[in-house]
């Protein structure tokens, strides 16, 4: 069986805690990184793509409690509880799934952001390979025109940045993606970690700074959810430390390095149990 790493999205801090996640479990002795599948969302698309470059997390790592990271983001400017209000009483209209993501596209369109060129370059700068690894790797996004959920992968012959970038687009705050004449926001609007792709591995790690939200259609939680009946499943979120790093926006670029430091405090509580799964000893 495959071993699959899931990484979850959380904006800026979600990038850095995952990768301070990974270093403490490698610190530990502990090294996930080496997955036979990765699957990313929103930030962990970003991280998976970091992963599958071959650079170290150790370099990654620095990269972000280093502030060098933070040097080619975009603050984003805006208030997180006005946008909470305004995404809620879209999603309170729709029933969970392809309409509430179709919703979502459609506010997300119409959004005022920065041009997508702009985005798409600090999404190139977080990213030190700009080709698809040889590795299965599987990144996901939403068409803001249908609705669709979207997978991509290597095979599809989508330059990895623009599948980053995608992934990335954060509803109201990021411009949607264009690719084929389609536009793409962030996969995290179908589930934050989108775990049930990594049906059919064993043993699965989910890392994600955020629980599933109560916005997630019931198909895909039971998916979810049915995975532990065939695979041995560990998903880490954030712990309290963790979540107070990266406070109330995560898209601050401000956050990475206190959400990094907390992620790889974090890990060391975490690395029996993962060893445990992983089983890395016979392997």
């Amino acid at each position: 069986m495959s071993r699959a790493l899931v990484l979850g999205g959380g904006g800026v801090a979600g990038i850095a805690w995952e990768l301070g996640i990974l270093l403490g479990l490698q610190d530990a002795g502990v090294d996930v990184t080496g997955a036979d599948r990765l699957i990313g969302t929103s930030a962990g698309s970003a991280v998976a793509a970091q992963v599958a470059s071959g650079v170290p997390v150790a370099e990654l790592y620095e990269r972000q409690v280093s502030g060098e990271a933070a040097k080619h983001e975009i603050a984003a400017d805006f208030d997180p509880d006005s946008l909470m209000v305004t995404l809620g009483g879209i999603l309170a209209k729709v029933v969970p799934g392809t309409a509430m993501q179709r919703a979502v596209g459609k506010y997300a369109l119409h959004a005022k952001t920065v041009p997508e060129a702009a985005r798409r370059d600090v999404i190139a700068a977080r990213l030190p390979v700009h080709t698809w690894p040889e590795r299965d790797m599987s990144i996901t996004a939403i068409d803001a025109g249908s609705g669709r959920f979207r997978v991509f992968t290597a095979a599809d012959g989508i330059e990895l940045v623009d599948a980053v970038a995608a992934s990335c687009a954060v509803p109201g705050i990021w411009p949607a993606v264009s690719i084929d004449g389609r536009r793409y926001i962030d996969g995290g609007m179908r589930s934050t970690s989108n775990a049930d792709l990594a049906a059919g591995s064993d043993p699965i790690l989910v890392v994600a700074p955020m629980p599933e939200l109560p916005m997630v259609a019931a198909p895909v939680k039971h998916a979810i959810a049915r995975m532990a009946d065939d695979a041995r499943v560990l998903t880490i979120n954030a712990d309290e430390d963790a979540t107070a790093a990266m406070g109330s926006n995560p898209l601050d670029p401000a956050t990475a390095v206190p959400a990094a430091e907390a992620g790889r405090r974090q890990a060391a509580s975490l690395a029996a149990d993962v060893a445990a799964m992983w089983d890395t000893a016979n392997r």
